[in-house]
């Protein structure tokens, strides 16, 4: 499925200033945070910190590594905030019984959600139904658990992004996930508008990836993300406070393109050919509107 028109609906949604059209309260937003660390170095201390954040302003989960769950899961038990766990993580490139074993286990431990890494070569080499055994397969381990599936749009166009946004539902999952952080790309407006248009009312959509402030997360949400995966969960709650204390809002004229679409992200040094070739064609487009 192919989003007709879609650079000129994108330019209609910036021009009729929809893009902050739908305010939302910081308890609101909090509730749509995934608050998450998934450095590598991270200490038993700085997970804890992460979990005490988590119940100060209600956040849905933290979103942790797998040797993590458990640990979070003991804070947080008398709350309703969640405990999620990356599976295959950054890169998505592991055997499917590897992502089954570590979504069994992180479930077992505790996790209430399971972000899970697409395996990405498979889909670029057009194995579609490998990659749909590998999500199916995780959903399967998962056993009711909430299963998220981490596209890595940065490695893939805007017609592959459909794509794997198809394969992702048809294989059981419940949520589609912009990136890992690790990747070329983090979250965009159009992207999420894309997966969002793509997937209907049938599966979440998570953006992830360089959300740091709060005009982008209300961006986001009003592009039509339910969840947002970010490590400065504290700091964007706190901005939109004062903001909505203050009497203000955004505006979308003081939003650079480069913010908004996805090609302002393109990376020749980071992506593959084609997909950085997509990019540059999509801003020329963007620039001749």
């Amino acid at each position: 499925m192919i989003l007709p028109n879609f650079r000129n609906v994108f330019l209609f949604k910036l021009q009729t200033n929809i893009v902050y059209s739908l305010r939302i309260s910081p308890e609101k937003l909090a509730k749509m945070i995934d608050h998450t660390n998934l450095k590598p170095f991270s200490s038993k201390k700085e997970i804890n910190k992460l979990c005490v954040e988590a119940l100060e302003f209600n956040f849905a989960v933290v979103c942790v590594n797998s040797n993590h769950v458990s640990f979070c899961k003991e804070i947080l038990k008398k709350s309703e905030v969640g405990v999620a766990s990356v599976v295959g993580f950054p890169l998505g490139a592991c055997t499917t019984k590897t992502k089954e074993f570590e979504t069994a286990e992180a479930v077992k431990n505790g996790a209430n959600e399971i972000d899970m890494v697409m395996d990405v070569g498979s889909f670029r080499e057009g194995n579609y139904f490998a990659v749909g055994n590998d999500i199916a397969k995780v959903v399967q381990a998962a056993d009711g658990v909430c299963v998220k599936v981490i596209l890595e749009t940065g490695f893939l166009t805007d017609d592959q992004i459909v794509k794997a946004c198809e394969i992702s539902k048809n294989s059981g999952a419940h949520f589609v996930k912009t990136s890992t952080g690790f990747g070329p790309m983090g979250a965009f407006y159009d992207h999420i508008v894309l997966m969002r248009h793509t997937e209907g009312k049938d599966l979440g959509v998570k953006a992830s990836g360089g959300i740091r402030d709060a005009r982008t997360s209300v961006r986001l949400v009003n592009a039509g993300a339910d969840r947002l995966g970010v490590s400065a969960g504290v700091t964007i709650v706190k901005q939109l406070a004062q903001i909505v204390e203050e009497g203000g809002w955004f505006l979308t004229s003081e939003d650079k393109p480069e913010s908004l679409y996805s090609w302002g992200a393109a990376d020749s040094k980071k992506q593959p050919k084609d997909v950085y070739d997509f990019y540059m064609q999509k801003r020329k487009e963007f620039k001749r509107s």
